[in-house]
């Protein structure tokens, strides 16, 4: 029996909970201040070698320029609707080299007392 060798694997990266403030909503209080959202991340990488070519930031993609991505696109300018923000979240990072798809899920944390409102999207490749 033939042992296989595998040098490659499917990589995802993932950032789960990250939680900030943006200027989102149609209600009067939430044009006048920013409320807390939560956002959670999934950026499909494809296949990627089990070992990156070296132990260099430089190549691979790093997790803390997609953090402030999506820290930035949230809080560039009011939007609206949730439905607004993920669109333009999920194609800024479909822009991201490498990254085939996107999952993105955007919640809402104080708009109801009794439960989280929020919007998912997944585009791309997964």
């Amino acid at each position: 029996m033939s042992s296989t060798k595998h040098t490659h694997g499917h990589q995802t990266l993932t950032l789960m909970g990250l939680r900030f403030d943006a200027n989102l909503g149609i209600l009067d209080h939430e044009k006048v201040a920013p409320q807390p959202i939560q956002v959670d991340a999934e950026l499909n990488l494809g296949e990627q070698p089990l070992l990156p070519q070296d132990d260099d930031i430089f190549h691979v993609l790093d997790y803390g320029k997609v953090r402030l991505i999506i820290i930035d696109e949230c809080t560039a300018e009011h939007v609206n609707l949730l439905e607004s923000l993920i669109g333009k979240l999920v194609q800024r990072l479909l822009q991201l080299p490498g990254v085939l798809g996107v999952r993105v899920k955007i919640a809402k944390l104080e708009i109801f007392d009794d439960c989280e409102v929020a919007i998912r999207m997944e585009a791309g490749e997964w």
